[in-house]
């Protein structure tokens, strides 16, 4: 399970360290993809493929799945981590995250997200206080 919030720079070649606890499950294989709110996410080689297994279920004459599967599939590259636990962000990534030379690097359970440090600040506005907290939970069996 990914847990945990940490802040990286993202270098001048577009590389941005994985945090250390984070590297073992992404070690087999990962997947780095364009992910919903804006930001990125990379997942487990496992996990992307149950993802993918699930999409591939989705019915074809739904224009909603045929749209989130193109989304997915075209904006998703294989990674790995250099020598120093850094991964290359493609230019479609960091364009589509707003990534520049700061990242937050998010534990996601079964992903990992990687967000703009002020997309990331904005996303946690809505749930910094316990009012805001429990509003959003309000409906989710929680």
């Amino acid at each position: 399970m990914f847990t945990g919030e940490y802040r990286h720079s993202v270098d001048a070649k577009g590389r941005v360290a994985i945090p250390i606890r984070f590297r073992a499950p992404l070690g087999e294989g990962a997947m780095l993809a364009r992910w919903v709110d804006g930001c990125a996410a990379i997942f487990p080689r496992s996990s992307f493929e149950e993802l993918a297994e699930k999409v591939s279920r989705l019915p074809i004459s739904d224009e909603r799945a045929r749209a989130f599967s193109r989304f997915l599939f075209s904006g998703s590259f294989e990674v790995e981590t250099d020598q120093q636990g850094r991964i290359l962000l493609p230019a479609a990534i960091k364009e589509w995250s707003g990534l520049g030379a700061d990242a937050v690097v998010v534990g996601a359970r079964d992903h990992v997200e990687i967000w703009d440090p002020g997309r990331w600040a904005k996303s946690q506005q809505a749930v910094n206080s316990a009012d805001a907290l429990a509003s959003h939970l309000t409906g989710l069996g929680i």
